[in-house]
């Protein structure tokens, strides 16, 4: 438990910066996995357009720091494969 009045804020800072960071990571999951559906249902034009959805929000969590930057690359990277091996 936190005893002093900066500890006690830093608590409830974190508190509210958890529940942020995973909203915003679960946005982005829900972007790849639109990707992976419209990849896996055999609609390239509509996988490009999620993709092309799913590409921003992956560099703002990494720029952000959500997620490394190289995991956002190998998400981008392995999306873009699967789009171009349709």
């Amino acid at each position: 438990m936190a005893n002093s009045a900066q500890a006690r804020k830093r608590a409830r800072q974190a508190a509210k910066h958890r529940v942020r960071n995973a909203a915003q990571r679960s946005e982005m999951r829900t972007y790849i996995k639109k990707t992976v559906k419209a990849i896996e249902s055999g609609d390239k034009a509509a996988a490009e357009s999620a993709y092309k959805l799913a590409v921003p929000m992956l560099d703002r969590m990494a720029g952000k720091g959500r997620i490394h930057r190289n995991q956002a690359a190998r998400y981008k990277s392995r999306l873009n494969a699967r789009i171009r091996a349709m």
